[in-house]
């Protein structure tokens, strides 16, 4: 393990050229943005003020011409000399009043009259209506217009109803005639139109200059270019000053924040890690270190590895060179443990120039590997074992039906009572028995399907203790079960009760001579657990590796295929199942379930 020394320069004052650049732009943008969005709303009060303004003409051009119809002050060229007198005001550049096909009926240019301001699809997309619209437009010369156009409704202004102004008072009230309100062009307002009907009111268009709003905006423009550029150069000297002096304060924090990591880093492995120095004394230990070898923090920190390390591992250390690296698998002698198999690393920490500081020692415990590789081991072994006696069950099952055949056959040749048709009942039972056998064997051998369902393990409990209650009483056991309320679980309740079933009946049948029966059931953590305990004999020493073999058995009549069968339905479930026996003082079988058993319905 090389280690390599810290350089001089802090590696954030080698990087300050791009982190001065990217605060540059970070605030070139952040001005630029400020910018546009200033520029977009001068823009938008422009336009608000141009509409506002143009909305204010249309209306009182309308209103010039509902007085001049009131007042009969105009023949032939009424609508034109107002347009035209309308158009001198500052900032106009002309009035139009077109039909409906976009046809100019008058202008502040009496020239374009009987023109066209525009075709008619360009005019239909403009969709004119009561209210109000703009649009940005471009005159002959070239130069950029907002127009305000709307439906051109002088007589809006007045009471329809009758009693005002309206069309239908016109007769009555001296207004002047409609037809003689017409335009260049020979048209005339129809006295069909009624005020409203957007199809055929005529539209009026304003074209404004925008020019001097234009020269305005650019002024402003200009002024915040100088005031964005000062705040850029303002902020690019804020922006080195505050890193120059942040990196004085950053270079004094990375040792500190560098030591911080690597103890986090090395309090937080999992494996066992010990760092000693050249001296051979441990310098460091984290946790996983003092709970693997037993020992507190201060009993090993400060200490020399050869005095405090097990014998196995302080021969790794002698072995251990500068650029020698050696990794074994041992059996370690931790006190409190025994004997652990522990898989040790240990290589020397050098510098860049080759001078040795110390050495690092790696370990890992392999105690749950070991126990894992032994349980896919088991696995296979039962697997084969399986294979096997389902072979040989088939094989069997056949003769054992004729010979079934024929000792019901001759025992129907004998009279009832003789000792040859007690015989033959004898012989059919015993050939009952075997298939029995056979048939747990086969049932053992296939897949477990599993078929869960909400249940309540509590009343589970209760039915299978009501089941084997006469077997207890006549046994003179004690059966003890006190529920705790009810427990909802997913699980297959017959499966659950085959695995009641037996446990209870072992159990019962461990104490021939009397005794008692505990049962327990709790959740705890998420998991479900379930405790038989009986105090009976027990279970020998040299047994209880062996008990949830297929075929091994302490009874006399067992079969040895009961507690296999219930590993593997509590397997099956997701769960396990584990035993702890004293002999002559009794065994507990305690069955650990997931929360939501039966997480695969079918298993091996």
């Amino acid at each position: 393990m090389v280690f390599k020394r810290l350089k001089s320069v802090p590696k954030g004052a080698q990087a300050s050229p791009w982190l001065i650049i990217g605060f540059s732009l970070i605030l070139v943008a952040v001005i630029v943005v400020l910018a546009v969005v200033n520029a977009r709303r001068e823009e938008r009060m422009v336009r608000e003020i141009l509409l506002d303004k143009g909305g204010a003409l249309i209306r009182a051009f309308e209103a010039g011409t509902r007085t001049g119809m009131m007042g009969h002050l105009g023949q032939g060229t009424q609508i034109q000399t107002l347009l035209e007198e309308t158009a001198k005001q500052e900032d106009i550049l002309y009035l139009a009043l077109t039909d409906r096909n976009g046809r100019i009926l008058a202008h502040s240019d009496p020239e374009r009259v009987g023109g066209r301001l525009m075709d008619g699809q360009e005019f239909t997309a403009l969709n004119a209506s009561q209210e109000e619209k703009w649009r940005l437009a471009r005159t002959v010369d070239g130069a950029d217009v907002f127009e305000v156009y709307k439906n051109f409704t002088p007589l809006e202004g007045s009471d329809s109803t009758g009693h005002g102004m309206g069309y239908g008072a016109s007769e009555h009230r001296g207004m002047g005639n409609m037809d003689d309100f017409w335009c260049s062009g020979g048209w005339r307002w129809p006295r069909r139109v009624q005020p409203g009907i957007a199809e055929e009111e005529p539209v009026i268009f304003i074209g404004m200059d925008v020019r001097p709003f234009e020269q305005a905006r650019a002024q402003d423009m200009r002024i915040s270019v100088v005031i964005s550029a000062v705040l850029l150069l303002l902020g690019f000297a804020g922006v080195v000053s505050l890193y120059w002096a942040q990196s004085y304060r950053a270079s004094r924090r990375m040792l500190q924040d560098t030591r911080a990591l690597a103890a986090e880093v090395v309090s937080n492995l999992p494996a066992a890690l010990l760092v000693l120095d050249t001296e051979g004394r441990i310098s460091l230990a984290n946790e996983s270190a003092e709970g693997l070898l037993g020992k507190r923090h201060s009993d090993l920190v400060g200490r020399s590895g050869l005095e405090v390390l097990p014998s196995e591992l302080s021969e790794l250390l002698t072995g251990a060179g500068a650029t020698r690296q050696i990794e074994r698998e041992l059996d370690a002698a931790i006190p409190g443990r025994g004997r652990v198999p522990v898989s040790a690393s240990v290589s020397g920490i050098t510098t860049e120039d080759g001078h040795q500081v110390g050495m690092v020692l790696i370990l890992r415990d392999l105690s749950e590997i070991r126990q894992l590789q032994e349980e896919v081991r088991r696995r296979e072994k039962l697997a084969a074992v399986g294979r096997l006696a389902a072979g040989v069950a088939h094989e069997i099952r056949n003769p054992l039906s004729s010979i079934k055949g024929f000792a019901t056959y001759f025992g129907g040749l004998f009279e009832e009572g003789s000792e040859n048709k007690e015989s033959a009942r004898i012989m059919i039972r015993e050939v009952d028995r075997l298939n029995r056998v056979i048939t747990e064997l086969l049932e053992y051998t296939r897949p477990m399907e599993i078929k869960p369902a909400p249940v309540d393990v509590t009343d589970l409990v209760a039915h299978s203790l009501r089941l084997v209650r006469e077997d207890a009483r006549v046994s003179g056991v004690d059966v003890r079960y006190t529920p705790n309320g009810p427990l909802p679980a997913k699980l297959d309740p017959d499966r659950i009760s085959q695995v009641l079933l037996n446990l209870l009946l072992n159990a019962i049948q461990a104490m021939d001579t009397g005794g008692t029966l505990d049962v327990g059931l709790a959740r705890k953590n998420g998991h479900l657990t379930i405790s038989v305990r009986d105090t009976g004999k027990g279970i020998a020493p040299e047994d209880l590796g062996r008990i949830f073999d297929p075929y091994f058995t302490t009874k006399p009549s067992g079969t040895g295929l009961g507690l296999a069968i219930v590993q593997k339905i509590i397997e099956a479930h997701g769960g396990e199942i584990t035993v702890e026996s004293e002999p002559g003082k009794g065994s507990t079988f305690t069955i650990t379930l997931p929360a939501e058993a039966g997480q695969s319905s079918e298993a091996a």
